[in-house]
């Protein structure tokens, strides 16, 4: 495996040097280090920590929205956009009521 990864670096290197651009970190584009970056255990492991916290959040908020619904039976599992629909539904609903 190391020398899969050396020779493609050296293939990069080799690549770089016969276009003119010099060799080390510094002559990476902006792109390549952003690559680079991703690519390391410690990136993909906070990067996966992240979506975790907004995913648990993104369904706290369905869950709440859910309880806010009335639907026969109470406790009857809705998907995501059964939930959303539902809610434009009712607040149309909520809004006739007011106005008339």
């Amino acid at each position: 495996m190391n020398f899969i990864i050396l020779e493609s670096n050296f293939m990069n290197c080799n690549y770089n040097m016969a276009n003119g651009v010099g060799s080390g970190s510094g002559s990476l584009t902006r792109e390549e280090r952003r690559r680079r970056r991703r690519a390391t255990q410690k990136y993909r492991t906070a990067h996966a920590t992240r979506e975790r916290v907004r995913v648990e959040a993104f369904n706290l908020a369905f869950a709440e929205l859910r309880k806010l619904l009335p639907t026969l039976p109470p406790d009857k599992k809705l998907s995501k956009i059964e939930i959303l629909r539902l809610a434009i539904c009712y607040i149309a609903y909520l809004n006739h009521v007011l106005d008339a």
